[in-house]
C-alpha cells in the first residue's frame, strides 16, 4: 500500500504547515511552469497539446477529456475571453475541492494562469460555493493577493507582454449552478438556470463571449502536467484515465478522508486504505462518483478499479470520485428516498420533467416507506425515471433518474420487501429474526 503515498505529487502539499502560503507553493515547484510561459519557453499550443497527451479529464463529474475543451476555444477571435473555474462543489459526498482552495489555492490560481494563456482568456473568476466562506474563500483570496503582489498575475506581467487577471465570485448554495451554463448565469448577476445549447460557452459563454469552464481539480491538475511532462501524469493511471485524482471516501467506513491517489487505484485497495467497513460489518453497495452516480453492488464494486473505463463497463460512472460506502445495515429504500428528495429540492424548475418528476419520485418513494406502497409504486418508478433521463436542459433529470434505475435494478426485492410488509424494510426484519 504504500507504494501509492510515491505519487502523491499533483498538487497534494496538505502534510506542510501553512501549505496555502506562497513560499511553501515554490518549495515544491510552485510557479515553474508560468515562469517559464513567462520566459517565453512554452507557447500556447504547446500548452494545450501537453495537456492533451497527458489524458487529463475533467473532475467536476462529465470527465471530458480538459486539453480537447481547451481547443475549442478560438484563441485568435477578436474580443474578451474568459476562464471560468467551477468550485461550487455541491454533488453529495463530494468534498476535495474546498481542500484546494484550503490548503494549495495556488495551485489553482496556477493552473488557471496558464488555462487562461493558452486559450487567449485573459480574466479569470473562480466561482466559489457560498458555504465556503469560513476558510477556503478567504485562504484563496489571500493567496490572490500573494499572486498579484510577486507580480505572477496582472497586466504585462514581468513585462512579458502577457495579462492575466483573476476575481472571486461567491455564489449561493444552490447545486444547479454546479451546471456550467446555470453557473454562467448566477455569475452575470441572472437566477442560475441552465442555458439551451447551442450555443455552447466556447463561442457563446460569459456576457456572450467566448468563455471555458473547468473544475477546480482539473485546473490545480495543470501546473504539475507542465512542470513534470504529459507522459509522467499520464503514466500515473490506466489508459483513458491519466493522473491521479482525489477520493472523497464517506459512509460506513472506518476512516473517512480524502485521498489523493492515482487513477485505477483498484476499489479494493481504496476501501483498505480507508481502514474497511466500519463496525465489522459487511459491504453493501458503494456509490463511487457522487449521489448521481449509479448504485453498485459490493459483488460488483469489488472487481473494479477507480476510473472511467471500469466503472462505466460495470454499470455507472467514476463522477466526481466522491465514493460514498453503506454496509449491511443499510435501507436501500430509504437512501433512495433521501437521494430524491435532494433532487427534487434542487431542481430549478426550468423543466418540467424534472420540475415534476423529481417530486413523483419522491413522493412514491415516502408513500412505500409509509406502508402505503403498491407494487405498481416499483414500474411507475422506474417509468417516470426514464421519462426524465434526457428530457431535460442540463444534466440534473439525469443526476435524478439514475439513481432510481439503478437502485431499482440492484435491490429491487428490498422494494418488494417494504411493500409487501407495510413499510418495514429488509433491514428491520433481519433484526427482529436474529433478535
Amino acid at each position: 500500500m504504500n507504494s501509492y503515498s510515491e505519487n502523491l505529487t499533483c498538487f497534494n502539499v496538505f502534510g506542510e504547515d501553512n501549505s496555502w502560503l506562497l513560499d511553501v507553493y515554490k518549495k515544491h515547484g510552485g510557479y515553474k511552469a508560468w515562469q517559464r510561459i513567462i520566459d517565453g519557453e512554452i507557447t500556447a499550443t504547446q500548452i494545450i497539446d501537453e495537456v492533451k497527451a497527458s489524458g487529463l479529464r475533467g473532475r467536476g463529474g462529465a470527465g471530458f477529456p480538459t486539453g480537447l475543451k481547451w481547443s475549442f476555444m478560438p484563441r485568435d477571435a477578436d474580443g474578451q475571453k474568459y476562464l471560468v473555474c467551477n468550485s461550487d462543489e455541491s454533488e453529495p459526498g463530494t468534498c476535495h475541492d474546498r481542500e484546494v482552495l484550503r490548503y494549495n489555492p495556488h495551485s489553482l490560481i496556477e493552473g488557471m494562469a496558464i488555462a487562461g494563456y493558452s486559450m487567449g482568456a485573459t480574466v479569470g473568476y473562480n466561482y466559489i460555493r457560498g458555504e465556503f466562506i469560513d476558510e477556503p474563500v478567504p485562504r484563496f483570496e489571500a493567496a490572490l493577493k500573494e499572486a498579484y503582489a510577486a507580480e505572477l498575475l496582472g497586466r504585462n506581467i514581468k513585462n512579458s507582454g502577457i495579462d492575466f487577471d483573476l476575481h472571486t465570485f461567491v455564489g449561493a448554495g444552490a447545486y444547479i449552478c454546479g451546471e456550467e451554463t446555470a453557473l454562467l448565469e448566477s455569475l452575470e448577476g441572472k437566477q442560475g438556470k441552465p442555458r439551451f445549447k447551442p450555443p455552447f460557452p466556447a463561442n457563446f459563454g460569459l456576457y456572450g463571449q467566448p468563455t471555458t469552464i473547468n473544475n477546480t481539480q482539473s485546473l490545480a491538475s495543470v501546473p504539475a502536467i507542465i512542470r513534470n511532462g504529459a507522459k509522467w501524469f499520464a503514466d500515473l493511471g490506466p489508459e483513458g484515465s491519466g493522473g491521479t485524482a482525489q477520493f472523497s471516501v464517506s459512509g460506513h467506513i472506518e476512516k473517512p478522508a480524502n485521498h489523493e491517489l492515482p487513477m485505477g487505484i483498484p476499489f479494493k485497495d481504496l476501501l483498505e486504505l480507508s481502514g474497511g467497513v466500519w463496525k465489522g460489518r459487511k459491504l453493501k453497495a458503494v456509490i463511487p462518483g457522487g449521489s448521481s452516480v449509479p448504485v453498485l453492488p459490493a459483488e460488483i464494486i469489488m472487481n473494479c478499479t477507480m476510473d472511467y473505463n471500469s466503472l462505466e463497463k460495470a454499470g455507472s460512472s467514476f463522477g466526481t470520485g466522491a465514493v460514498m460506502v453503506m454496509d449491511d445495515t443499510t435501507c436501500m429504500v430509504r437512501v433512495l428516498q433521501r437521494i430524491s428528495r435532494f433532487y427534487m429540492a434542487e431542481s430549478c424548475g426550468q423543466c418540467t420533467p424534472c420540475r415534476e418528476g423529481t417530486g413523483w419520485i419522491y413522493r412514491m418513494l415516502t408513500r412505500i416507506i409509509d406502508g402505503q406502497g403498491d407494487e405498481s409504486d416499483l414500474d411507475k418508478l422506474v417509468d417516470v425515471a426514464n421519462k426524465i433521463e434526457g428530457h431535460t436542459i442540463c444534466a440534473l433529470g439525469d443526476a435524478a433518474a439514475w439513481p432510481v434505475q439503478s437502485f431499482l435494478k440492484h435491490f429491487r426485492h428490498e422494494f418488494e420487501f417494504m411493500v409487501r410488509n407495510n413499510g418495514q424494510s429488509t433491514v428491520d426484519a433481519e433484526s427482529e429474526a436474529a433478535a
